[in-house]
C-alpha cells in the first residue's frame, strides 16, 4: 500500500507533464522543419573577405578646411551655442551689448573726465568705442574657442566630425555679437563726417586679418590645452582681464610712443602685442576718418596749444603686414599641434 502511494506522488506526476511537454516539443519541431523551404546545397568557392588597411581616427583629419568645406554643420553648431547661451533669457542678445556699453562709459568717464584725457583730443568716444568693440571680439572669441571642446564633449565623442568645428563656431558666434556693434560704430563715425581714404581700408584688411588669425590661433591651442587641463580657462580669463590696458584706446598712443625714448625695449614690447596692433589698424580706418583735417599733421595731432603728437607709429603698414605674416604662421603651427593631440581627447574626457 505504501509503495503505491509513493508511486503515485508528486514526484511522478511531474516528471509526466515533463515527458509530456518534451513530446509536445518534438512534434512542434518536427511540423516547423517540414514547413521550412528546401534550399539546395551550394557547391562553390568559399570566400573570405578580408581588409588589409590599418585603422584609422574616425573623425576626419581636414583640419580649418574641412571646417569651411562643411558649412551646413558649422551653422549647426553655431545655432546650439546661441540656443544653449539663450536659453530661459529674457533680454537674450542684448546681454552680448549690456558689458561692453558699461564699460564704455565707465572708461569713458574716468580716463576722459577724471585723468581728463578727452581735452586736446579730437573724437576720444570713437577711439575708445573702436578699441572696445575690437577687443570684445578677441577675448570673447579666445575665451569661448578655449572652452569648446570641453563644453561640447558628447558632441565630440559620438559624432564624425572635424573637431576644429568648435572653436571656429565660437569665433562666428563672437562675429555674431561683434556685427552689430560694428554697425553702430559705422553709424557715429557717418554722422561725425567720416572720411574713407585707401590707406584706410588697407589698415582695416589689415586689422581684420590679424584679429581672426590671432584669435582662431589661440583658440585651438588653448582648446586642446583646456582638455587636459582645465586651468587654461581661468588663465585666459585672468590674461584677458588685463587686455584692456595693453592696448592704446583709453589713452593716446602718443603716451606710449614716449617710451621709446626713455624705455625702448618696453615699446618694443608693448608693440608686439598683436592685438594692440590690431587696435591702432582699426582706429587708423575709423577714428582717424572723423579727425579734422587741420588737426592732422603726418601720423599725429596738432595739439591747440602748439606742438604735435604722434599717434600712430611711423612703421604702422610695414608692422601689420609683418604681424598678419607671424599670426599667420603661429595659425598653422596650432593647426597642427591641435591635429597631433585631438586622438587623445576621447580618453580625457
Amino acid at each position: 500500500m505504501r509503495a503505491a502511494n509513493k508511486a503515485s506522488g508528486p514526484g511522478s506526476d511531474q516528471k509526466g507533464r515533463r515527458a509530456d511537454a518534451a513530446k509536445r516539443a518534438r512534434r512542434l519541431a518536427r511540423a516547423k522543419a517540414e514547413s521550412m523551404p528546401v534550399v539546395a546545397a551550394f557547391d562553390g568557392p568559399r570566400l573570405e573577405r578580408r581588409v588589409d588597411a590599418p585603422l584609422v581616427q574616425p573623425a576626419p583629419h581636414g583640419g580649418i578646411i574641412e571646417v569651411l568645406r562643411q558649412p551646413y554643420l558649422l551653422r549647426l553648431i553655431v545655432s546650439r551655442l546661441l540656443a544653449s547661451m539663450y536659453a530661459a533669457s529674457l533680454l537674450g542678445l542684448l546681454w552680448s551689448y549690456i558689458q561692453p556699453a558699461m564699460r564704455f562709459a565707465i572708461y569713458f568717464v574716468v580716463f576722459g573726465f577724471v585723468f581728463n584725457l578727452h581735452q586736446g583730443f579730437p573724437s576720444f568716444a570713437i577711439h575708445l568705442f573702436c578699441g572696445i568693440v575690437f577687443v570684445h571680439y578677441f577675448t570673447e572669441t579666445w575665451s569661448g574657442g578655449t572652452r569648446s571642446i570641453w563644453q561640447n564633449r558628447s558632441l565630440v565623442m559620438k559624432m564624425r566630425m572635424p573637431r576644429e568645428t568648435f572653436p571656429v563656431a565660437a569665433m562666428v558666434v563672437a562675429a555674431y555679437h561683434t556685427f552689430p556693434q560694428i554697425l553702430v560704430l559705422i553709424f557715429i563715425c557717418v554722422l561725425s563726417g567720416w572720411h574713407i581714404s585707401i590707406s584706410g581700408i588697407i589698415a582695416a584688411l589689415l586689422g581684420v586679418g590679424i584679429l581672426v588669425c590671432i584669435s582662431l590661433a589661440l583658440g585651438l591651442f588653448f582648446s586642446a590645452l583646456n582638455v587636459f587641463y582645465k586651468d587654461f580657462q581661468n588663465i585666459v580669463q585672468t590674461l584677458l582681464q588685463f587686455l584692456h590696458f595693453m592696448v592704446p584706446m583709453m589713452y593716446p598712443f602718443s603716451r606710449i610712443y614716449q617710451l621709446q625714448h626713455v624705455h625702448p625695449w618696453l615699446y618694443q614690447v608693448y608693440m608686439a602685442n598683436p592685438v594692440a596692433e590690431a587696435v591702432l589698424l582699426m582706429q587708423r580706418f575709423f577714428w582717424w576718418g572723423v579727425v579734422p583735417a587741420n588737426r592732422k599733421q603726418g601720423s599725429g595731432l596738432i595739439q591747440p596749444g602748439g606742438g604735435h603728437t604722434v599717434e600712430f607709429p611711423p612703421d604702422l603698414f610695414e608692422r601689420g603686414l609683418v604681424m598678419l605674416v607671424a599670426c599667420a604662421v603661429l595659425l598653422y603651427f596650432a593647426q597642427r599641434f591641435f591635429s597631433r593631440v585631438e586622438g587623445k581627447f576621447p580618453e580625457r574626457m
